[in-house]
């Protein structure tokens, strides 16, 4: 019988596998805590020049005000599509950039099962789907 990948008997492994790793990431995954301090008093970023200056979230909403006056204006002003679009992307990159990760508190065997889950399953996977060389 052949299996998945071509090897012989590979699907209980593959799916054995699977359910492994999507169990394992999933615990891993959920164990972690992201916070973040992005606000409007935020800064985005600094400038040490000139006695220190930084552009805060605040002040990015400035020109995304302006782009959207503009566009209600005129809809083909490009400019005012560049104000609005960049000013969101610039938020979007100030909330990821100001993101902290941490594990949450665990003991040793919840990591350890964890990570056995996690890459114990991807070697039964990859296992399943290349056949072992003899």
């Amino acid at each position: 019988m052949v299996g998945a990948g071509g090897t012989n008997g590979g699907v209980w492994q593959f799916f054995v596998g699977l359910t492994m790793m999507v169990v394992g990431f999933y615990l891993l995954l959920n164990s972690i805590h992201i916070h973040s301090q992005f606000g409007f008093g935020t800064r985005l970023i600094n400038i040490s020049a000139f006695g220190g200056f930084g552009i805060t979230s605040g002040m990015i909403m400035l020109p995304f005000v302006a782009g959207v006056v503009i566009l209600f204006y005129n809809h083909r002003n490009y400019f005012g599509w560049f104000l609005a679009v960049g000013s969101i992307l610039a938020l979007i990159f100030g909330v990821i950039a100001s993101s902290q990760f941490s594990f949450r508190p665990m003991s040793a065997f919840d990591l350890i099962v964890i990570l056995v889950l996690c890459f114990g399953g991807a070697g039964l996977f990859l296992r399943s789907l290349f056949p072992l060389k003899k």
